[in-house]
């Protein structure tokens, strides 16, 4: 049996620097140093560095002193000024990319477009990209949802950074028409693009995929997705999740990772299929 790895997978770059602020933070004092929600969609990774002294709270509210670290996936800029008010030490590990999106969001505000994110509406990303707007965005998708906007003077678009490209695409084709001034900001991550084709690449050539990492991550997900239009797929976090009949009559296994996925994760699932 052949197991063969995608050319991209694991860790992005924005999750390595998050990571990495996250360790150099990191308090011998329970409860010191905390992320602002899980700093990355990776369960096993958020567990990994509270035993190494980086908690996580869901609202600044439970920490009355100490460190909030921000995670990878951004904050509206409301919460800045309130953990300045709580007289909270704020680090910010907020994905550089996501910081773009963010940006383009608050300048075509600014700049008077009606401005559209194409995300995940539950995604806090896209959450935060909302809120730089000055909470005046519209959410958007679906091409259903596309098509059904009203026309508009100035349309702005941005987009979620781990969105399907694809998708992207037959969503702004849906949005063309709504306004006579349009401008697109297509914030999706180069890391995104490259392990979406990196992905459906490998899918096209082997008879099962393993897609490696957090259910709750929306990237890891995106990326079963895409394989699974291929060929068999299954999306797992560990290894402990690999079932002996799925490899029934398989000569060639092909993994991937979420953007989120650590390098060990993917090594045990690796080392894993290889005794198949």
């Amino acid at each position: 049996m052949e197991v063969i790895l995608a050319d991209y997978l694991g860790f992005c770059y924005g999750v390595k620097r998050a990571i990495k602020i996250a360790r150099e933070n990191a308090s011998e004092e329970p409860g010191a140093s905390c992320t602002l929600g899980p700093i990355i969609h990776n369960p096993q990774m958020v567990e990994r560095l509270r035993t190494e002294g980086v908690g996580t709270v869901d609202a600044l509210e439970e920490m009355q002193k100490g460190t909030i670290i921000i995670r990878s996936h951004g904050v509206g800029p409301q919460v800045y000024e309130e953990a300045k008010k709580r007289g909270l030490q704020l680090v910010d590990a907020t994905c550089p990319h996501v910081r773009k999106a963010q940006l383009a969001s608050k300048a075509l505000a600014d700049g008077d477009y009606r401005v559209v994110i194409i995300g995940e509406k539950e995604h806090p990303e896209v959450q935060s990209i909302f809120e730089w707007s000055a909470n005046t965005a519209l959410i958007v998708e679906t091409e259903e949802e596309a098509d059904a906007l009203e026309p508009c003077q100035k349309l702005g678009i941005v987009s979620q950074t781990t969105f399907s490209g694809r998708r992207f695409k037959e969503i702004v084709m849906k949005l063309l028409d709504k306004s006579r001034e349009i401008k697109i900001e297509r914030t999706i991550c180069t890391a995104t693009d490259q392990r979406q084709a990196a992905a459906m690449a490998l899918a096209s050539k082997v008879d099962l995929m393993l897609v490696i990492g957090g259910k709750n991550s929306a990237n890891t997900t995106r990326l079963a997705q895409l394989c699974a239009e291929k060929c068999r797929t299954y999306h797992i976090e560990t290894a402990a999740e690999l079932q002996p009949q799925w490899f029934d009559k398989i000569e060639k296994i092909g993994i991937t990772a979420g953007a989120s996925t650590p390098d060990w994760i993917i090594k045990e699932v690796y080392k894993q299929c290889q005794k198949k």
